[in-house]
């Protein structure tokens, strides 16, 4: 995503920019601190212009998956696929199995988002007896869609204006809500690749109905977007291997 580059090539660049200012140092082109202050300076701007570059609003032509149901109109959001040796059923099965210890790097990364903040058991702080989706589904996330061997949807309300109470349901996707909400959409679609394995896409989709919704979620998806993307592939690759090593599992049965 080209506006979270921006942000973390600028960070970068501040950051040299400050070591230089406490110290020159020649070797990065910072021979004085007043030219190290220029770099810290142009780092910080490049890291704005990406935190507030204006975002587009896109929308379903025509409903294809469950996740279209839901989320027909979005301004944020990452695909992921991958390619799996291994039937639909079983690569469905995995997804509804996978643990957040078997996916790389999910306890680093969430523990970063949560500012290493000690929390209850949650999305960013799962635990290693349930699966995440189980975990999601019981900590601020519903189910929208169910379809074995075809897809998965979930949903969660990720802002939501002060005082907001009531009941997440699959209806909050479908209705017009008053000014000030963002409504995330996940999914796994499964379709088979003809050579009894699977195409496994996993989507997430972020719509903010107001602009001063749509502004606070621009900043902050632009922060975690990298590490965002990190997580999904390897939470595909979690599924891989639990869905190839299935048969071999029910052999020893």
């Amino acid at each position: 995503m080209l506006a979270s580059s921006f942000v973390y090539v600028g960070l970068v660049i501040a950051v040299a920019g400050a070591i230089g200012v406490v110290k020159p140092i020649r070797r990065l082109g910072l021979p004085t601190r007043l030219r190290a202050l220029a770099v810290g300076g142009a780092g910080a701007a490049l890291m704005a212009i990406g935190l507030v570059l204006p975002v587009s609003e896109s929308h379903v032509a025509r409903a294809e998956s469950r996740l279209d149901d839901y989320a027909p109109v979005w301004q944020f959001n990452e695909v992921h696929t991958r390619r799996i040796a291994a039937p639909p059923a079983e690569v469905y099965d995995a997804i509804k199995r996978v643990r957040a210890d078997e996916i790389a790097f999910f306890r680093l990364l969430t523990w970063i988002r949560r500012g290493g903040r000690p929390l209850p058991e949650s999305i960013l702080n799962a635990g290693t007896r349930e699966s995440l989706i189980a975990v999601a589904l019981r900590e601020g996330f519903v189910s929208l869609a169910d379809d074995p061997p075809r897809e998965l949807v979930v949903g969660t309300v990720v802002d939501a204006p002060p005082g907001t109470r009531g009941r997440l349901t699959p209806q909050v996707f479908q209705r017009t809500l008053p000014p000030g909400f963002s409504l995330a959409t996940m999914n796994f679609r499964v379709t088979p690749d003809g050579a009894n394995g699977s195409l496994v896409t996993t989507e997430t989709r972020v719509f903010a109905n107001s602009p001063s919704a749509r502004r606070r979620f621009t900043a902050y998806w632009r922060l975690i977007y990298p590490g965002s993307a990190i997580i999904r592939m390897m939470w595909l690759r979690a599924i891989e291997r639990r869905a190839v090593a299935a048969p071999k599992e029910a052999e020893w049965r």
